[in-house]
């Protein structure tokens, strides 16, 4: 179940809050690696690591690469002593985390006074590359008025400290703070569940949640096997909590694969069948025959008569993304190149800062 190789460490790339990128000689071939200090405790040239190589191995995308499972002469590590939850439980890599759950924890009697969301609004993304959009987007029609706040779940990748994004987003000031919930871990604040997590948000000050998963998605092609329907599990969530719901679909006229083109069959399965609670799902304006075709696939999958669909005007997204300096891709294809994924989860973007500019009204 776990390709293992010995590797020893060449150089250090990248080094980022709780995670080092560098290179290993495996087999005799220099190649990418990941170190979560954390985890395993810091590396430097020289090191003797094992690591597990699957992903790359078996070619895959996102997570495609090598992983330190330990550090030669770093057996001795400490935990810090706060805090009870394990996350990625039963397994050699358990974290343990001081959950906001927990009476220890400094947040905890907001937590506890927060049962309902109050109408703060939820963007609920379809994948991981629609955050930098959209809060690329709310910083420029809200400005510091609005603390934005994102919360992972474990859909995907679990260390938030893999995304690349929301390290970007947090140093640009786009983003207040993160909650990871679930197994995933290493966010702000450490959250049990999806429910917990967006109350988590709320009791510390969230004006507007992006939840969503991390970077990478499960998929198997097929109709209910795929980590993308988490984001009717969220809608839910947010409908239980009091929260405005606000699906960012996922939308493409770039996707080779005949099930992502005009809006993802993940999507319509998400929101078409797990969804039982209705939200708003905002479309950027595009052109008369992409929309067309998007409004029959809205009907067929249901998503029209449950849920409020809106079209609205979105070119202040790429703008707003150039303007703070953000990369942005999803599958490996850029802003240029997949327009519409990008202008549909700035339409998200447009469509909660709407709610924020009008407060007390019903947005656009």
């Amino acid at each position: 179940m776990i390709r293992i190789r010995s590797g020893t460490v060449k150089s250090i790339l990248r080094v980022r809050p709780g995670i080092c990128e560098l290179t290993v000689e495996v087999e005799g071939r220099l190649e990418r690696a990941v170190n979560y200090q954390d985890l395993t405790g810091p590396v430097q040239p020289g090191d003797m690591v094992v690591l597990n190589t699957t992903a790359v191995s078996k070619g895959l995308g996102t997570g495609g690469t090598h992983f330190v499972m330990a550090v030669s002469g770093c057996a001795n590590k400490d935990a810090a002593g706060a805090g009870h939850i394990m996350k990625v439980r039963y397994t050699p890599s358990q974290v343990k985390v001081l959950s906001i759950e927990e009476k220890e924890h400094p947040l905890n009697y907001l937590f506890r006074k927060t049962a309902s969301l109050g109408g703060t609004p939820v963007i609920i993304c379809s994948l991981h590359s629609m955050l930098g959009p959209i809060a690329a987007v709310i910083a420029r029609l809200c400005g510091d008025r609005v603390k934005l706040v994102y919360m992972m779940t474990d859909g995907a990748s679990l260390p938030i400290a893999f995304s690349r994004q929301v390290t970007d987003l947090k140093e640009k000031g786009l983003l207040a703070f993160t909650v990871t919930c679930g197994h995933a871990f290493g966010g702000d604040i450490e959250a049990v569940n999806i429910y917990s997590g967006l109350l988590a948000a709320k009791a510390a000050g969230a004006d507007i949640i992006i939840a969503s998963m991390g970077p990478g998605i499960v998929g198997t092609d097929s109709e209910f096997g795929h980590t993308g329907l988490e984001q009717g599990e969220l809608v839910n969530a947010a409908g239980v909590l009091g929260g405005r719901a606000v699906a960012a679909p996922r939308v493409s006229f770039a996707d080779p694969r005949e099930r992502h083109r005009g809006l993802s069959h993940h999507t319509r399965t998400a929101l078409g069948k797990v969804a039982l609670a209705p939200c708003v799902v905002p479309f950027a304006e595009i052109e008369e025959e992409k929309k067309a075709y998007i409004t029959r696939q809205l009907i067929e999958s249901g998503i029209q008569d449950m849920h409020r669909v809106v079209f609205l005007d979105a070119s202040i997204t790429m703008r707003a993304v150039a303007d703070f300096g953000l990369a942005v891709s999803t599958m490996g294809r850029s802003q240029e190149k997949d327009p519409e994924f990008f202008l549909t989860a700035g339409a998200a973007g447009v469509y909660a800062a709407s709610l924020i500019n009008n407060s007390g009204g019903d947005g656009l």
